[in-house]
């Protein structure tokens, strides 16, 4: 969440970070109220508080008529006390939900408006001209079929739809692709994470997910737990409560998992194929830094995945997402989309997030503060980025398809494949 002081201090700048997400600003004055109701019920306790602690000396020092008389205001004002500690109860409750539904403030120069007000930064390399080579593509998934790579009928027999098996060549690939991933970032100073795919509500919520309202979310309503779709949630949570150090730079984990996503209320898109389906595998890089730091974190991050996306040879551009589009915790994102041919269009593979301390407020995670002048903890950043999943499936096989249906490998994949150049056709 975001801190209330700030909040107090600058509200303009909210209601202006709401004006862009296309949100409610009405919910900083909201905010604002209850917070001015919860510091007077702190004062008027506290100043109640102060008048039972005088009252308790007096009483001691008296005697006879005189005591019992001020123990019977003694009493009167115990109750009033208490009444007075409900009242700053309830007022500090009712700014927390308000609190929670408040999304991060978007950062300077954040495009404003919605899903396709976004601002293309870049475009690396050029869509492939099947026209030159010869022949008209086939989609990702005519060519998982010819290959062997991909079997979405089965999938839904077992599962339903939007449910599939890769196999053979196919779950070669995926588990190549995420190999390469993970030891990219080990090189890069990451601790590997194999993550719980399962969290408790509060880890959820505290990441930034409103698991009242969210039906993207899948919840073990026996168990209180809920399906992660993303390894970010569990990194997230892992320092929860806790003071990290910091001092010797960023603290950055990659985590590998399984995801899972309802899809709710995307009936009709996507629906062939594995672009958009219920579960699929991700490495995920999670970082803790200083609020210094996080900026110029954010562009490390997104050069990582670049550095992915060279070495799969895919055409993609860099968007910066619009402020409506960012979601709860983000301050800003960048999403890298590549061009999928027979779909004529760039496609979200990865996205990296500067979710500033928002994270943090909300999981109770700090730093202790270094240098002169300087005292107690403070709340660190949180960013995440995508640097591999299974939807990069999707552009690989279309972009790199030959004539006949098979797929040439892309050269930094070999390796991870057992040195194999083509997924021939069977």
């Amino acid at each position: 969440m975001i801190d209330v002081n700030d909040l107090r201090l600058n509200p303009e700048q909210f209601r202006a970070s709401q004006r862009a997400r296309r949100a409610d600003e009405s919910l900083v004055d909201a905010i604002l109220s209850a917070d001015a109701t919860r510091r007077e019920s702190v004062t008027r306790y506290e100043t109640l508080r102060a008048e039972q602690n005088a009252f308790g000396k007096r009483v001691a020092q008296a005697k006879g008529e005189e005591k019992q008389a001020l123990l019977a205001e003694v009493k009167e004002l115990a109750a009033s006390v208490k009444a007075a500690a409900a009242t700053a109860e309830e007022a500090k409750a009712e700014q927390e939900v308000l609190l929670r539904k408040l999304p991060n403030l978007v950062q300077e120069g954040v495009p404003e408006g919605g899903e396709d007000d976004y601002v293309v930064l870049r475009k690396v390399g050029t869509p492939r001209d099947f026209a030159a080579d010869g022949f008209e593509p086939r989609d990702h998934l005519e060519i998982g079929e010819l290959i062997g790579a991909i079997d979405m009928e089965r999938g839904a027999k077992v599962s339903g739809s939007r449910f599939y098996f890769l196999k053979g060549v196919g779950a070669r690939l995926e588990i190549a692709l995420l190999q390469m991933a993970l030891d990219q970032a080990i090189k890069a100073g990451f601790t590997p994470m194999i993550t719980p795919t399962l969290v408790r509500p509060e880890t959820m919520q505290g990441t930034g997910f409103d698991i009242a309202h969210d039906a993207e979310i899948y919840r073990l309503e026996e168990d209180n737990l809920y399906l992660v779709g993303t390894s970010e949630v569990a990194l997230a949570g892992y320092h929860s409560d806790e003071i990290i150090d910091l001092t010797a730079g960023p603290v950055r984990y990659a985590g590998w998992s399984s995801c899972y996503r309802r899809e709710a209320g995307s009936h009709g898109k996507d629906t062939r194929g594995i672009m958009r389906v219920h579960q699929f595998n991700k490495v995920e890089m999670f970082t803790y830094t200083s609020v210094e730091d996080a900026a110029a974190e954010h562009e490390r991050l997104l050069a990582w995945e670049e550095e992915m996306l060279a070495k799969v040879e895919l055409p993609y551009r860099v968007i910066d997402t619009a402020a409506g589009d960012l979601g709860m915790s983000a301050a800003r994102k960048f999403d890298c989309e590549a061009w999928v041919p027979t779909q004529a269009d760039y496609r979200e593979l990865t996205s990296t997030s500067n979710c500033t301390t928002f994270q943090a407020r909300r999981l109770n995670i700090r730093e202790r503060q270094e240098g002169e002048g300087q005292k107690g903890t403070r709340a660190v950043a949180t960013l995440n980025g995508t640097l591999a999943t299974t939807r990069w499936i999707v552009a690989i096989l279309e972009h790199h398809q030959n004539a006949d249906g098979s797929v040439t490998v892309p050269v930094a994949l070999r390796p991870y494949i057992n040195g194999l150049e083509t997924l021939p056709v069977l």
